[in-house]
C-alpha cells in the first residue's frame, strides 16, 4: 500500500507549527490532496500585498503551485474554505473567488476570522481530487 505523502511551500509556518503545505493522500480512484490554509504570501520573496485581491491571486497561485507538485491543478478542487478579516474583504474578493471557481463549481465555505498575522486578509484551504492516471492498455 502506497502512503501519504507531504508537499512542502517553504513558508516559515510550516516550519514553526508542523504541517506541510498539502498531504496527499493515494486512492486508485483519485489521489486526494487536502492543501493547508494558504495566505497571499509570496513565498519567494516572503512578502505579502496589502491588496486583498492581490492576496486572493496569490493565495490561488500557492495552491496551484502545491497542487501542481501532486499531479492536480485547480479544476480538480471539489471543496474550498475561505477565511477573512471582513464582510469588506469578501465584498473585495467575490469576484476572484467566482473567476477562479465557476468553471469546476466547488463546495464552498467562507468565515469572517481573525486571522494569524495582521497583514493576512485572506485565507484558503482547499481539498481536491487528481483524476486517476489512464489505464495501461495491452
Amino acid at each position: 500500500m502506497t502512503r501519504r505523502h507531504h508537499i512542502r511551500s517553504g513558508s516559515d509556518f510550516e516550519k514553526l507549527a508542523g504541517y506541510a503545505r498539502a498531504v496527499v493522500v493515494p486512492d486508485p480512484h483519485g489521489d486526494w490532496i487536502f492543501v493547508s490554509g494558504t495566505t497571499g504570501y509570496d513565498y519567494a520573496t516572503g512578502t505579502i500585498s496589502a491588496d486583498p485581491v492581490e492576496q486572493t491571486e496569490q493565495c490561488f497561485w500557492n495552491i496551484g503551485a502545491a497542487l501542481a507538485q501532486a499531479g492536480a491543478a485547480l479544476d480538480d478542487i471539489v471543496r474550498i474554505r475561505v477565511f477573512v478579516r471582513s464582510r469588506d474583504v469578501f465584498r473585495a474578493i467575490a469576484p476572484v473567488l467566482g473567476a477562479r471557481c465557476r468553471a469546476f463549481e466547488p463546495a464552498n465555505t467562507t468565515v469572517i476570522a481573525e486571522l494569524v498575522e495582521p497583514a493576512m486578509l485572506v485565507e484558503i484551504e482547499v481539498t481536491a481530487r487528481a483524476r486517476p492516471a489512464p489505464a495501461a492498455r495491452s
